[in-house]
């Protein structure tokens, strides 16, 4: 399973109409393309909204499904778009740490 960690600094004043508008259009349009989304959390005080997106197999597998979800007709007809809300973000691919 690949995993990246989504960290998005939102404008000001607008990270509850982000969450609104990502709960309603992102998640369930990336759940519907085999992705899962394994949690997502505020910084409130930072106007941040992080998330954990995996998606089975490996990284090019990932990257495939990606492209996919951002060509798809459904990702183009958001409306509005979420992304525009969002002033900076930071994506990073995460391994595993085995567990004892």
């Amino acid at each position: 399973m690949a995993t990246e960690l989504r960290d998005y600094r939102i404008q000001e004043r607008l990270l509850l109409r982000f969450v609104e508008e990502w709960r309603d259009g992102i998640a369930p349009l990336r759940r519907s393309m085999g992705f899962t989304i394994d949690g997502a959390w505020l910084v409130e005080d930072e106007s941040r909204f992080v998330w954990l997106l995996s998606h089975p197999g490996d990284w090019d597998a990932f990257a495939d499904a990606d492209r996919s979800y951002y060509a798809s007709p459904q990702r183009a007809a958001l409306d509005p778009d979420p992304a525009r809300l969002i002033e900076e973000q930071r994506i990073v691919r995460l391994s595993d740490v085995p567990l004892p």
